[in-house]
């Protein structure tokens, strides 16, 4: 068995390596030529599975993509062809989570804000959008879910599009649809934009086009801009460079980045593929992790705001990868080249804050 895999996939070998020949290169770069003697194929959000992209894969008998969203797989030329299909949803939830309860202390930094006094909008309560949700709640900040479809199984628990823009922060969580009863491209667009308050913030964390990366800028160009926290781009690994300067946070699309939800991907594969060989499955995540550098820190009382920021840089320091986004902005493949040469992070997880009857898992750290 043949199986060529996205050069950012930790551990592939490791899994895989014993019972099929590995091969690895850039996702961005997958060519049909290349899949012309494959039979299995793990990407990540990069690439494009397609009609286009298949045309030369007579042996490929699955396809596996170590992210929640699944918009840059066509699933239904799958299903045509018979080839089987995995993901690996919930794998990042907790690593977004991570980024987002960072981003939040350093907006609340930024803007001298309690965060139990400001409100939360959630665009999107899938995975990720639960996992932020209850992060913010644990902050005391009053949350509002958005999200049309389970809006209308439940709608005692969701607020409108509308509503949930009127928050403090508003940060998106939904996969990008063009059509469809909800289509997600350019939610935000001019006239959204147009009609934020400029004491709000935005924060994208899902796919770059579900903003209106233009109209963005002329709002920042102009006498009211909003506080901005980019994480992913239109028309990645393109960005809009002249936005750059007026975002608060700028990442290349790293938010699900920890080493923990990168094995949690490629493990759901490795799973997945197991299934569907009849193979046992052999290892455990757990397996995969090496010891952590901080594994554990005494604290005399519950942190206040301005700790609980210090206390996360341990583990992981948003502003340690926005100054690499900025540094390397403008040169020649630097967004790819960040992704691939990204530090490892681990995740708050890792970590256990030890207080006389306090337990802090609601924010991610170890119970």
């Amino acid at each position: 068995m043949k199986l060529l895999a996205d050069e950012n996939m930790p551990f592939v070998q490791e899994l895989f390596g014993d019972w099929a020949e590995v091969e690895t290169c850039p996702g961005r770069h997958i060519t049909p030529e290349q899949l012309q003697d494959v039979d299995v194929l793990l990407v990540r959000s990069i690439t494009r599975v397609d009609e286009a992209l298949l045309a030369k894969a007579g042996r490929l008998s699955f396809v596996g993509t170590a992210t929640i969203g699944c918009d840059h797989i066509d699933t239904a030329l799958l299903e045509r062809k018979g080839i089987g299909f995995a993901s690996a949803p919930g794998c990042n939830k907790v690593a977004v989570g991570d980024y987002l309860l960072a981003a939040l202390l350093r907006v609340a930094a930024h803007k001298g804000w309690q965060l139990e006094d400001r409100t939360l909008g959630i665009i999107g309560a899938g995975n990720t959008g639960s996992e932020v949700a209850g992060r913010a709640r644990s902050l005391g900040m009053k949350v509002l879910l958005c999200d049309p479809p389970r809006a209308a199984r439940d709608p005692a628990d969701f607020v409108s599009f509308e509503q949930a823009l009127s928050a403090d922060i508003v940060s998106f969580h939904v996969p990008l649809s063009h059509n469809g009863g909800h289509p997600s491209w350019h939610l935000l667009d001019r006239r959204a934009i147009d009609g934020l308050s400029s004491e709000q913030v935005l924060i994208n964390a899902c796919r770059g086009e579900v903003w209106d990366n233009q109209a963005l800028l002329q709002r920042q160009l102009g006498p009211a801009p909003l506080t901005l926290v980019m994480d992913v781009w239109e028309h990645e690994p393109e960005v809009l460079a002249a936005l750059v300067p007026h975002v608060l946070l700028a990442t290349p699309h790293i938010a699900g980045y920890s080493l923990e939800g990168k094995v949690r991907g490629t493990f759901a594969l490795y799973r997945a593929l197991c299934e569907q060989q009849g193979k046992e499955v052999a290892m455990t995540p757990e397996q995969l992790f090496p010891a952590p550098p901080v594994s554990s820190v005494a604290l005399a009382q519950r942190p206040d705001q301005v700790l609980l920021e210090r206390l996360v840089r341990l583990v992981y320091d948003i502003e340690q990868d926005d100054d690499a986004f900025r540094q390397a902005l403008g040169q020649p493949g630097f967004f790819d080249r960040l992704r691939k040469d990204y530090l490892q992070r681990r995740e708050l997880g890792s970590l256990q804050l030890r207080a006389a009857g306090t337990t802090f898992a609601s924010l991610g750290f170890k119970a």
